[in-house]
């Protein structure tokens, strides 16, 4: 008969349910509330990971073809915002959705793709390993539709009502004129969330959706701090005070102070600090403990 320790039990039963898709009311989660005002609410969504807190939460959107303008833009402006505990959520899509979940991970932020099919599938395929990657950092894919729900055209359009209703603005960064990323903004506006349009060439193909948002009433704005004294004046005070009061020494603080810039595995923090690998290893378990900072990879960490 072949046993198996219990404490490698544990872990296979935890990685099987981090993994399998799951299906919950939206009535029973904070974070999915926003939903139960959008047009046709879904009575459950299905999803794979860990759906986030009920918190600050931003729809990034764009083209799935963009400029090095566009992806630059949208790295800045999402590594600041997930830097500050707003919860990235896009589409999972080539271009600009890659690129906001990509950036929010890359500095230990949360992030939440919405599908357009079944969680049978990703799509699209290409972004299978990013899908992999947003779960196993405490992110969520998520799906109205019934596993087995193939993509279809129609179903991306319908999506975008979900993308929109689970956050409190949209941020749109390169989109053509005719684009399906501005269906995304006309749903936040009929939603009542604040539509965020990214200034961009007056010659370029790929801004003149924003250049049209901004001509209608869109918000303009050219950094994330805009976004955060737009719609959480507080967050950014309030989440510095937080980290201040879970540091209890001297390391802890040096620590923080460090991860504020970004993800840093143990090697980097010894390199950058004046801390002994003793000095550090133990204030990384104290900060861990305390909810301060989170593993987002073997021995790299990040403030939450």
């Amino acid at each position: 008969m072949l046993f198996i320790d219990s404490s490698k039990l544990r872990v296979i039963i935890a990685l099987i349910m981090k993994f399998s898709p799951r299906k919950i009311c939206i009535e029973n989660n904070d974070f999915l509330q926003g939903l139960k005002n959008i047009y046709k609410p879904p009575k459950d969504i299905n999803y794979i990971g860990q759906l986030p807190d009920k918190q600050p939460a931003i729809a990034v959107v764009g083209t799935r073809k963009p400029t090095n303008y566009g992806r630059e833009v949208a790295n800045k402006i999402v590594s600041v915002l997930a830097k500050n505990r707003v919860v990235i959520v896009s589409g999972l899509a080539i271009g600009i959705d890659s690129v906001a979940h990509k950036s929010a991970l890359d500095v230990g932020g949360t992030t939440v793709a919405v599908l357009g099919n079944g969680l049978h599938k990703i799509y699209p395929a290409t972004n299978k390993h990013l899908a992999d990657k947003i779960i196993d950092n405490s992110g969520a894919i998520l799906s109205e539709y019934e596993y087995g729900v193939e993509p279809r055209p129609y179903h991306f359009l319908q999506r975008n009502r979900i993308v929109s209703g689970l956050c409190d603005g949209v941020i749109v960064i390169e989109a053509a004129e005719k684009s399906g990323t501005l269906n995304t903004a006309a749903h936040a506006l009929e939603q009542g969330k604040e539509v965020f349009a990214i200034p961009g060439n007056i010659t370029s193909k790929m801004s003149a959706g924003c250049n049209k948002l901004l001509k209608q009433g869109a918000t303009s704005v050219t950094s994330a701090e805009d976004i955060l004294e737009y719609l959480y004046p507080n967050l950014k005070e309030t989440n510095k005070q937080l980290q201040l009061d879970y540091a209890t020494n001297p390391a802890e603080k040096q620590i923080l102070e460090l991860l504020k810039a970004g993800s840093k595995s143990n090697d980097e923090l010894i390199k950058s600090s004046s801390l002994t690998t003793t000095d550090i290893l133990i204030a990384l378990t104290n900060l861990e403990i305390n909810g301060a900072i989170r593993s987002v990879g073997p021995n790299i960490w990040s403030v939450n």
